[in-house]
């Protein structure tokens, strides 16, 4: 018998793998290593979700309708162009199935988000990686990578893993330093998280131009990872193309619900912000002391570069996974010396602090 061929390049994909949720032998865990937030979602949103338990024979809103007014209201932009999509996962799947083939190209910046070059390999197209500068994307390497057969470019902006960002003004530069008919867009996935004089989410470029769009996402400080909801803003000419190449229910009805009520919940939104400024200050400070290196984020989430390397790294994650502490091993983004910790509850970062006390120190 002969298997079936999948398309050229399939096969030369590795798959993402997420956060780690489990460890072996132990019961109680602790799981830092997906970025969720430790506050939960909102209590609205959870009453809301399971309201629906007696709909689910019905079919969800094709076109996602009170969940896009309730952005364009919050974000005084037209509803007309707005794109919800089953997790910026799937928006970044589309794009690349609209825009990019064989042949064609896809720059991101050195540490970006893996489903950037999976998504453009899937479609036979090429990534293209630009360099960071101190774990910074440098707008002058993202440039230099672009060539005529560049379709996109993809800016995580604040950045994962390393928390940082560019500001607005080198975003713009960015921007107008592209040709014209290149897409750019920019993952903005950690935006509410950032309070800089000097960010920009890139939406109001979105305004100004056809070739920019911004991704947005309701699994971080809304806590809705479960639920997968995403959504883009973009001008209409790439919204018309999106909603060509999307499923007619992408976006599930507990998604769109709990959604809406997310975002209308801004005390709790300013709550979940709150926690995450005081503890990212208060860890941050005390592995420092500790002579690990953190990368300045702007988000939830901290980069920490051992001094020992690789085999400290290994040793730390051992002594963490004893205590049920999950982190996220950077090795598959050519960190081997690093992880990555999401902010948790207090409780859950004073067991990290104190493990990696005791295991520098030991």
């Amino acid at each position: 018998m002969t298997a079936p061929k999948p398309q050229p390049g399939i096969l030369d994909i590795a798959p993402y793998k997420g956060g780690e949720a489990a460890v072996p032998g132990v019961t109680k865990v602790h799981k830092l290593s997906s970025n969720e937030t430790p506050m939960g979602p909102s209590p609205k949103a959870m009453a809301v979700f399971q309201k629906l338990a007696t709909e689910l024979h019905r079919y969800p809103d094709g076109g996602v309708e009170t969940l896009r007014e309730a952005l364009a209201a919050q974000y005084g932009i037209p509803v007309d162009n707005i794109v919800c999509s089953n997790g910026s996962d799937e928006m970044i799947s589309l794009i690349c199935a609209a825009y990019v083939g064989p042949g064609d190209e896809v720059v991101y910046s050195q540490y970006g988000f893996m489903m950037y070059p999976i998504a453009t390999m899937a479609r036979g197209a090429t990534p293209v990686v630009a360099k960071e500068k101190n774990f910074t994307a440098d707008v002058d390497a993202l440039l230099a990578a672009v060539t005529p057969k560049t379709k996109v470019v993809f800016l995580t902006n604040p950045n994962n893993p390393t928390g940082t960002y560019i500001s607005a003004a080198e975003l713009r530069r960015l921007r107008e330093g592209l040709p014209a008919g290149v897409l750019l867009v920019v993952d903005a996935a950690y935006a509410e998280y950032v309070s800089r004089n000097d960010y920009s989410n890139g939406m109001e470029l979105v305004a100004e131009r056809d070739d920019t769009m911004v991704l947005r996402t309701f699994s971080k400080i809304y806590g809705l990872a479960a639920l997968r909801l995403g959504w883009a803003y973009a001008p209409a000419n790439v919204v018309a193309v999106l909603n060509r190449v999307r499923g007619p229910f992408n976006v599930n009805a507990a998604a769109q619900a709990a959604g809406a009520a997310a975002l209308g919940d801004t005390e709790w939104l300013d709550k979940s912000r709150a926690h995450n400024d005081a503890e990212l200050v208060r860890v941050r400070a005390a592995l420092e002391k500790l002579g690990i290196t953190v990368v300045p984020s702007v988000a939830n989430f901290l980069l920490m570069r051992f001094p020992g390397g690789a085999e400290q790294v290994k040793g730390a994650d051992a002594a963490l996974r004893k205590k049920g502490l999950i982190l996220r091993g950077m090795g598959g983004y050519g960190l081997p010396d690093c992880l990555r910790l999401s902010i948790g509850t207090v409780e859950e970062d004073d067991m990290v602090i104190a493990v990696l006390t005791a295991f520098m120190q030991g």
